[in-house]
């Protein structure tokens, strides 16, 4: 029997809408209703449902759906967790503080780490939200120039800046910071960070604005060039970040830029917030209109926090070349007081792990343009607690430190909610820029990841666009008070926050490159530049030898 095309066309129908209504009527592991759905990618803002199946969103729909969980998310927006790049909130009370932010994954790619591998073995199934590090340039400066230092397994930023920072100048050489490598040196460091890289790190990370005496430009050149032979992001600290003095703030991100543009390989300019800030912002706007992948950061706050002893802060220094004071500009959150310079010399001397909160009257003026500035991501600087990696169940009123670390994304909301920036927006600082630039750099973890559709991972963020704000303050007792208006944050399907409580789940993954075992380290040497760089010639004697025979 004929079939006419029209009924062979309803019956098309007819078993297409049944199998969307089989797996409508599917039980989920979680269902989110009600919710504003919102995708800063495909500019999806509609209320709808949320169907998530091992760790994925499997639907999105406006129909009914049922799940084994289910969260009301009424008058809330449903969206991508948020992804912070510069995160060095690395022990229990810190990440919990994040947590309540927002933050489902959370990668240190300032400071990054030493003993890449080991680095990701230790949070394997310990970490609630998902992780990431960098090659550090600072560690490894610190292997080759101060080679007396003992090192464990493994280090990260609490050690870096506190335990080996110390001891790497115990001897009255800071070679990490001062000493310029020579060739055999440089090529030490370069071997170093090709293990690092075939560890599967996710950047070459520098905080050359602490080593602006040791690290050459040739240095600076040579690191982001292996990371580019990778296709992996450099990320910097620059040279100057932070004097109000200097007329060419702007040169440390000349550097890396020019270098990256150069090798054609991917950039992130840390915490792009402070002296000469637009006209690198303009820059890398421009850069980017001609195809190349280099973003920035910025955090909400007009103070910094950053180790006492770091030597921007001497008095010939903060003093005489910055003209600060210390009494009225940097502030001790363990004391709960401003230092003066006695103090300072003295804290520094006896604890030069100590923490410290240092205030930028400029930054208030600038904070709000922060706000607006296209594929500038919203990244905390978030700092540990000093408590302990076990030091989850402490109350959030025994931080100590800067109010970033558990109000970021809060004071972000709060502040765009005032100043009319579209949620849309923000939302993509949050979350969709830095998945974008780090999944162009090849970071399928990143591809899957800072989009609210259909087949990505399950991290999740639930917050109410109208009330929620920050209540973390400067004040000790407040620098860790949580944020509110976040009740559920889903990190890979699983329920971090709920009900605005953390939960103790050892939910996150890893985000890092697949290890390899092919090496890209080059040795180099003025000769085989030469050899590479220059055109070949001939000897001048030979040819006058030829002549005489002719």
């Amino acid at each position: 029997m004929k079939i006419s095309k029209k009924i062979l066309f309803s019956l098309v129908i007819l078993f297409s809408m049944s199998c969307i209504t089989q797996l409508q009527a599917q039980d989920y592991d979680l269902v989110i209703l009600n919710g504003r759905v919102m995708d800063p990618e495909t500019m999806l803002d509609a209320k709808l449902n949320v169907g998530v199946t091992n760790g994925k969103i499997a639907i999105i729909t406006p129909n009914n759906i049922t799940g084994k969980e289910t969260i009301d998310a009424t008058n809330h927006v449903v969206t991508a967790g948020f992804i912070d790049t510069h995160f060095h909130a690395l022990d229990g009370l810190s990440l919990k503080m994040a947590a309540r932010d927002g933050v489902t994954t959370g990668m240190d790619l300032e400071i990054g780490a030493i003993s890449v591998d080991e680095w990701y073995k230790a949070k394997e199934n310990a970490w609630p939200l998902n992780y990431g590090t960098g090659v550090s340039h600072e560690g490894i400066r610190i292997q080759v120039h101060d080679p007396e230092t003992e090192l464990p397994t493994w280090a990260d930023a609490p050690v870096l800046l506190g335990k080996l920072r110390a001891e790497a100048c115990a001897d009255g050489i800071c070679g990490w910071q001062d000493s310029t490598s020579n060739i055999d040196q440089l090529n030490q460091l370069l071997k170093l960070a090709d293990t690092g890289m075939q560890q599967g790190a996710v950047a070459f990370c520098s905080t050359v604005g602490y080593m602006v005496k040791g690290v050459s430009t040739l240095e600076m050149f040579k690191m982001q060039e292996l990371a580019g032979k990778y296709g992996r992001a450099s990320t910097a600290h620059v040279r100057f970040h932070g004097n109000p003095v200097h007329p060419q703030a702007s040169h440390g991100t000349d550097e890396i830029l020019a270098n990256a543009l150069a090798l054609n390989a991917p950039l992130l300019l840390c915490h792009n917030n402070d002296f000469g800030w637009m006209e690198n912002e303009e820059k890398l706007q421009l850069a980017r209109e001609q195809g190349f992948n280099v973003w920035s950061e910025y955090y909400p706050y007009d103070a910094a926090s950053t180790s006492i002893s770091s030597s921007f802060f001497a008095p010939n220094m903060y003093k005489d070349v910055f003209g600060l004071s210390y009494e009225e500009t940097m502030y001790d959150p363990i004391a709960d007081k401003f230092l003066t310079e006695e103090e300072y010399l003295k804290t520094s001397k006896e604890d030069p792990s100590r923490l410290v909160v240092v205030f930028s009257p400029s930054r208030k003026k600038w904070l709000p343009n922060w706000l607006r500035m296209p594929h500038m991501t919203v990244a905390s600087d978030a700092i540990y607690s000093g408590k302990g990696v076990d030091s989850w169940d402490l109350p959030f009123s025994d931080y100590q430190g800067h109010p970033r670390t558990g109000g970021t994304r809060a004071k972000v909301f709060k502040l765009g909610r005032e100043l009319g920036v579209p949620l849309m927006f923000t939302l993509a600082q949050m979350s969709y820029w830095p998945a974008k630039h780090l999944g162009d750099a090849g970071l399928e973890a990143m591809q899957m990841r800072g989009r609210m559709q259909e087949g990505m991972i399950a991290d999740i963020t639930i917050f109410n666009p109208e009330t929620v704000t920050d209540n973390s303050t400067y004040k000790s007792g407040e620098q860790g008070l949580p944020s509110t208006g976040i009740p559920y944050v889903i990190v890979n399907g699983k329920q971090v926050v709920k009900d605005s409580k953390f939960q103790k789940i050892w939910a996150g993954q890893p985000i890092r490159y697949p290890v390899v075992n092919e090496s890209k380290y080059e040795s180099i040497s003025e000769e085989k530049w030469l050899n590479h760089r220059a055109i070949s010639t001939f000897s001048l004697e030979m040819a006058e030898h030829e002549d005489h025979k002719n």
